[in-house]
């Protein structure tokens, strides 16, 4: 059975600014002109962008397994984020990619879908391209563990 995303089930906690906001200030050594950015958020998904550059790229000439990996984890996180709000400690527990086709160099983006918001753990289901969302370079499950809130 395949699993469908939520959409109108959950709220949202945090938009795109907020979203961009926060990751430069958890990842402050990162030059923000080489991070993803959040571009829209709704219930259940976000989208990002990460223009990619030859750094990101692996011999042949095509966007490196690292590079996409590092984009639907952190598209994983924004969306998790986008609906418990600012948790730094929400953490990656798995992450399961299939490279579907090389990806060619432009602009990469990734669209996060949750698939279930758990007390515990969050599932999210990522579609990455740069050709045309058509032309899906990879697709990725990741699940992150969502940290018990601070005894008050």
């Amino acid at each position: 059975m395949i699993q469908e995303p939520i959409t109108g089930k959950v709220q949202l906690r945090m938009d795109a600014a907020a979203l961009n906001a926060f990751l430069q200030r958890a990842f402050p050594e990162a030059d923000p002109e080489q991070m993803a950015r959040v571009t829209s958020v709704a219930p259940g998904r976000v989208m990002l962008t990460l223009p990619t550059a030859s750094r990101n790229l692996r011999p042949g000439g095509v966007v490196s397994g690292p590079t996409l990996m590092s984009m639907a984890d952190t598209a994983a996180y924004a969306l998790v984020l986008a609906h418990i709000g600012e948790v730094a400690m929400a953490v990656t527990t798995s992450l399961t990619i299939h490279f579907l086709r090389p990806c060619k160099p432009g602009v990469l983006y990734a669209e996060a879908d949750l698939l279930r918001l758990g007390r515990r753990i969050a599932t999210c289901d990522i579609s990455l391209w740069t050709e045309g969302r058509d032309k899906l370079a990879a697709k990725a499950t990741v699940a992150y563990a969502i940290p018990e809130p601070a005894a008050a």
